[in-house]
């Protein structure tokens, strides 16, 4: 019972687009840079979708609203200091 309310864990993967032609990505190509959790929130009220990219340690690393006339608009969350 307790699995069912994990959040997926996903890997996620960088590339440089680049080097490759087409849509096939050769796994030589790809870096993992680590993992992600994706959480899909909706408002029935303004149509907007809210989707939250968070690392697997709960923090947020991005957030995008998606309007349901098409507009999109992106935070990027970057917790490095420098």
């Amino acid at each position: 019972m307790k699995e069912q309310f994990k959040e997926p864990v996903f890997r996620e993967v960088s590339y440089d687009p680049g080097i490759n032609t087409g849509n096939l990505i050769k796994s030589s190509n790809a870096n993992m840079i680590g993992k992600t959790k994706i959480t899909v929130e909706e408002d029935g009220h303004e149509s907007v979708k809210v989707i939250l990219k968070k690392d697997q340690d709960d923090s947020i690393k991005e957030i995008k609203f998606i309007c349901s006339c098409g507009q999109t608009k992106t935070i990027v969350l970057d917790y490095s200091a420098e």
